[in-house]
């Protein structure tokens, strides 16, 4: 800056000095060979006549950007892989909570292997099956609702956002079977089970892997069922829901020949087992008498085996004891 200011006031005094010799010239010229502008740098002039600016140059352009985007759909959980497990034959909700559609769309998808199979477009279903439905809750749930889930729902269900990239959010579905046990007083597990004439029925229903309870247990008399059952009296039903399963005993005093019959524990409609129970007013079971008469058929032939071989060794004793006293 002091160098310029130099030179510009050099200039204003040659320029001055070129006045008051009577030059009428106003073009800006080298100076003469001795001039003490000689000293300038030779493109001085040049800089000089062209117009500049002092910048400094520390000082940087501050840029505003004015560009705004549109605000892009996402999904409102952090995750994008989701596992819901759910027992068979109950109601299930598969979840898709999505924030900012801004006009996009919301779509359900079956996938089996490579393919995909549409169910939901917006809140418009679209597969055949009628136990599949959407229903849309405020402000962000897209919800596919599977009804009476079945061992077939069991896999892979995928939510897509129509944006560009397209959102994905997978949802695997199992379906959990529970396994239900009759069992007798004792613990023991059989198809069949005989009482006495006045003795107490008693069963067991054990039923595992539950994972939410959508239902009581019940128990049935061939088709009439005894949780509520007044009529006959002496009929007592406790169940017992315990973490992941469940327990319920059936109890029938005072049994006679009309107690007989199959006995079957249901969870739900679709998940039971059955027993046969037998009372008897002192009779032997044909069952039973068959079972004794096998087992008493089948040890005949040991007897027999058990006879020879000490025959055999008696025989073998008398022929070598003589020898014996010979020598």
């Amino acid at each position: 800056m002091k160098s310029r200011l130099f030179w510009i006031l050099a200039i204003i005094y040659s320029s001055l000095h070129h006045i008051g010799s009577g030059s009428t010239s106003t073009t800006l010229k080298r100076p003469r060979a001795g001039d003490p502008f000689d000293t300038f740098p030779k493109n001085f002039w040049q800089e000089f006549s062209s117009p500049f600016t002092d910048t400094p140059e520390d000082e940087e352009l501050e840029v505003t950007e004015t560009t705004t985007h549109e605000p892009f759909p996402f999904f409102a959980d952090p995750y994008t892989t989701v596992n819901i497990s759910t027992q068979l034959s109950s109601n299930v909700y598969l979840h898709c909570r999505v924030n900012d559609l801004q006009g996009k769309t919301v779509s359900w998808m079956r996938r089996r292997g490579e393919d995909l199979t549409l169910i939901t477009f917006g809140q418009h279903t679209y597969s055949g099956d009628s136990r599949y439905s959407l229903e849309f809750e405020e402000p962000n749930d897209w919800k596919l609702l599977i009804q009476f889930a079945n061992e077939r729902d069991e896999g892979p269900y995928e939510c897509q956002v129509s944006s560009h990239p397209p959102l994905v959010l997978l949802v695997y579905l199992t379906i959990i079977v529970p396994h239900v046990e009759i069992l007798d007083e004792r613990g023991s597990a059989t198809p069949e089970k005989y009482y006495k004439a006045g003795s107490t029925i008693e069963l067991q229903c054990v039923i595992s892997k539950i994972p939410h309870p959508s239902s009581y247990i019940t128990w049935r008399h061939g088709v009439r069922l005894l949780n509520y059952d007044t009529s006959r009296g002496g009929i007592s039903v406790k169940t017992d829901m315990l973490p992941g399963r469940a327990l319920s005993r059936l109890y029938i005093a005072n049994a006679n020949r009309q107690d007989t019959g199959n006995y079957t524990c249901m969870l739900g409609n679709d998940i039971t087992e059955t027993v046969v129970v037998h009372v008897l007013n002192g009779e032997e079971p044909a069952a039973m008498q068959h079972a004794s008469g096998s087992t008493y058929r089948a040890n005949i032939p040991l007897t027999m085996v058990v006879f020879f071989i000490v025959y055999i060794y008696n025989m073998l004793y008398a022929m070598v004891r003589p020898l014996q006293f010979q020598r």
